[in-house]
């Protein structure tokens, strides 16, 4: 059974990891043709004469992949809880059919929130690097997490 967490549970440094999340050619394809259907997402031959000298995943495509490793890693195991926002999203480098993403997920620092007793706001520091460890995303994600009763 998988441990449940809550706000207690989450402590500034506290690190998560997951993976990997592998994004193929026709993945990355089928994510542009429906949201961003740009020739450097969707074309490989058009890739080859764009700044990415090839075809590259949607910075959108990382960061939902990104979202399904923290969402594997750690946001599953929260007892109850809420986006609140996203912060200081940078795409580092190309993600290319075939990358292996992984994501480590480092918890900030905690605070009870002010306005919505019975939770705490857990920001999340996300990198996401390729299979050579090379940085290709990183943002932060802020949450509303349920306390213990």
């Amino acid at each position: 059974m998988v441990q449940r967490l809550y706000f207690e549970d989450l402590a500034e440094g506290q690190v998560f990891e997951a993976g990997p999340f592998e994004l193929s050619e026709a993945r990355i394809i089928e994510f542009a043709n429906e949201f961003d259907p740009q020739a450097q997402h969707t074309d490989a031959e058009k890739a080859r004469h764009t700044p990415f000298e090839g075809l590259a995943a949607s910075g959108w495509h990382t960061a939902a992949a990104t979202m399904r490793l923290m969402h594997e890693a750690v946001i599953s195991r929260f007892s109850g809880s809420m986006g609140l926002g996203v912060d200081g999203l940078k795409w580092a480098r190309p993600v290319r059919p075939g990358d292996r993403l992984h994501a480590r997920i480092t918890v900030g620092p905690t605070r009870l929130s002010g306005s919505r007793p019975g939770f705490g706001i857990v920001p999340l520091h996300i990198k996401t690097l390729n299979q050579d460890g090379k940085p290709v995303m990183q943002m932060t994600a802020s949450s509303l997490v349920r306390c213990r009763d």
